[in-house]
């Protein structure tokens, strides 16, 4: 029997970006699919049809479009076991943890967005499906980001770093479950006859709202306090391009808002949360220090403002 080559570290990590650009990119069709209203455009699940796997013509677009972001999850599968398989292969047995989630993520999702079809886009169910997703989207950002190193331990950041990131991280997911209220209370449901969660948009929006002012609040925070203790670099440029970030996604937020929530800005901000996850799981790595053996990055301010 043949026995696979060893993965070496660059094949690891290409196949690791792969893996997170496939992720974000099933949550940005499966929010085409949504805004273009053709959740339900095939009606049942596992088959698209009681009797047939595929969209059939009577289906038109709305099945075409459904059907197809049900093809992308083949797509995700196959880039997510070659990823397994690669790290498997590799020295790091660090990053088979991470592997393994991300790849059983996959499954989970697919049965999720069966039972979302089946309660017919039950908001909440639709909610959940999201979710699942970014936190996908997190470990597969992990994955990557330990890939493209040696190995990792905890930095010293120093304790208010550390308590300002997880600050960020938990305030992100708050911002991302509300956000999944706004839309299951406005329009945009998947289908005309989708179900909604009952509350009003207007409040919920001004709470999701008051989550992202208190989001930017944070991360300005810690760029102060990085700035100010010398942290290592990394930490500082994942903590600029995480507001930078942050504050795009919270101007397309508003512009939608204001302009009746154009399916073009609304699929734009779709990618901004997918973007802002992303960086927050860096921004998480970017504690993780160099393996032992391998030097850490200089903390004297006059060191890292070189770099």
């Amino acid at each position: 029997m043949p026995v696979l080559p060893t993965a070496s570290p660059a094949a690891v990590s290409r196949l690791a970006l792969a893996n997170l650009v496939a992720n974000g990119l099933i949550v940005v069709t499966g929010g085409a699919v949504r805004l273009t209203g053709s959740g339900l455009g095939c009606p049942t699940w596992p088959r698209c049809t009681e009797e047939s796997f595929v969209a059939t013509p009577e289906l038109a677009s709305h099945g075409a479009i459904e059907f197809g972001n049900r093809l992308l999850t083949f797509v995700l599968a196959a880039v997510a076991v070659a990823t397994l398989v690669a790290v498997v292969r590799s020295p790091r047995r660090d990053l088979r943890p991470l592997a393994v989630l991300t790849f059983l993520g996959i499954p989970a999702q697919a049965l999720l967005g069966g039972v979302t079809v089946l309660t017919g886009l039950n908001p909440w169910t639709v909610a959940a499906h999201f979710l699942v997703s970014m936190v996908l989207v997190a470990l597969a950002t992990a994955l990557w980001q330990r890939s493209r190193e040696p190995g990792g331990r905890p930095t010293r950041a120093g304790r208010p770093v550390a308590l300002l990131v997880t600050g960020i991280a938990t305030v992100t997911a708050a911002v991302l479950v509300l956000g999944t209220v706004v839309t299951g209370s406005g329009p945009h449901g998947g289908d005309p006859e989708a179900g909604r969660t009952g509350f009003d948009p207007r409040l919920v929006s001004q709470l999701h709202a008051d989550a992202v002012f208190l989001l930017l609040g944070l991360t300005v925070a810690l760029l102060v306090t990085v700035h100010a203790t010398g942290a290592p670099g990394r930490i500082r440029r994942a903590a600029r391009d995480l507001l930078a970030v942050q504050l795009a996604q919270g101007l397309v937020g508003y512009v939608q808002y204001f302009t009746d929530l154009p399916i073009v800005l609304v699929l734009l901000h779709m990618l901004g949360a997918v973007l802002v996850t992303a960086l927050t799981a860096r921004l998480g790595e970017s504690l993780r220090g160099p393996a032992s053996g391998v030097p850490l990055a200089p903390a004297a301010p006059a060191a890292a403002a070189g770099r």
